[in-house]
């Protein structure tokens, strides 16, 4: 039986590996404590090496930043919505509050986001070399 292949978006979502889809970028049940940002330095399927340079991720730096945009335009809006008169202090404190609790989210995302760009995707792990 062929094995469904997966999106990019579901990759990048669930934070999978971004050469077999299948092997997890970060270890499970550590989003929201201290250790948000460990990763494993393989996938634990096919291999790929998910930091394959030194600083490979100061560009996902960039993809965190327009998330953070995002974030503020939304909260933003929202605001000017709900509220009559919207200060600078309301936004900077909405702001703050919503992009620390989404944090370990927007890292995650942005480091998926960033390999995606540079490593294809090959197939199921049981069809691809293992590296």
């Amino acid at each position: 039986m062929a094995s469904r292949e997966r999106s990019l978006l579901y990759g990048i979502i669930n934070v999978k590996c971004p050469r077999c889809r299948e092997g997890n970028m970060f270890p499970p049940g550590t989003l929201y404590t201290r250790r948000f940002a460990d990763m494993y330095a393989n996938c634990a399927c096919c291999g790929q090496t998910f930091e394959p340079e030194p600083g490979y991720y100061y560009g996902a730096m960039y993809v965190s930043f327009a998330f953070s945009t995002g974030i503020f335009l939304t909260v933003l809006f929202i605001l000017s919505l709900f509220v009559k008169e919207v200060t600078t202090i309301m936004v900077a404190i909405t702001v703050l509050v919503v992009v620390v609790g989404l944090l370990p989210v927007v890292f995650r995302l942005s480091r998926a986001l960033w390999i995606n760009i540079f490593i294809r995707y090959e197939g199921p792990c049981n069809l691809i070399p293992k590296k």
